[in-house]
């Protein structure tokens, strides 16, 4: 088995603390047209990759009714990314330790506006040799497509790459692509199921020690 030489992260909730901000987003857009988004539900639905706007389809919502609200969402994600804390301690310490040994990239479900958003004042992407988004890669997560596509951009093998995630549609993305996959805990996700996962880590800053023992 190769040894790891390139790594490839999720970036919300992994590098950047905005899960719980799109959650609070998609609450407010759907309270305007009274549809209540319990966390609960809110959770399934992400862990297998769905969407929010499920439980407003299931009402009998129109589209065009679905579509204003859902660009009102993300007017109100991106004013939460612009003013709410979503550093997460350690992350940008630990990518300036691991870029001495690693390539490393991003490989999200954001689109690109809203990551750009998110990354232009920050440190974090200074660490990166690349950034692949949504509209990057045919299918989305839990697909294959954003994981093989990461790979591919490196031209690595799959025993050479590691996947972090914090999610199970994450996860089952690099299970579909059958990458090992190292799960960061995150209290936003606990409820997923990680079985699949080849790792665990309390938080991000384990990584070099977890990467040390790693073939």
């Amino acid at each position: 088995m190769s040894r790891k030489k390139f790594l490839l992260f999720d970036n919300d909730g992994v590098l950047v603390e905005t899960e719980n901000w799109y959650y609070e987003a998609n609450v407010k857009a759907l309270a305007e047209i009274d549809i209540e988004l319990t966390f609960d539900v809110y959770m399934e639905i992400m862990a297998r990759g769905g969407t929010a706007w499920e439980v407003a389809k299931a009402q009998d919502i129109s589209q065009s009714i679905i579509d204003a609200q859902r660009a009102k969402r993300d007017i109100y994600y991106r004013e939460f990314i612009r003013s709410e804390h979503i550093e997460i301690d350690g992350v940008a310490d630990t990518l300036e330790e691991l870029k001495k040994e690693y390539k490393m990239g991003i490989i999200t479900t954001s689109r690109r506006v809203d990551f750009d958003l998110i990354h232009n004042d920050r440190d974090i992407i200074k660490f990166m040799d690349f950034s692949l988004c949504v509209e990057e890669y045919p299918r989305a997560k839990p697909h294959p497509d954003p994981y093989l596509a990461g790979m591919k951009k490196f031209g690595a093998t799959r025993d050479e790459c590691l996947v972090i995630e914090d999610s199970q549609r994450g996860l089952s993305s690099a299970v579909n692509a059958q990458i090992e996959c190292a799960i960061v805990e995150n209290e936003f996700t606990l409820t997923h199921d990680f079985s699949k996962a080849t790792y665990h880590i309390k938080k991000f800053s384990d990584l070099p020690k977890l990467l040390k023992n790693v073939t």
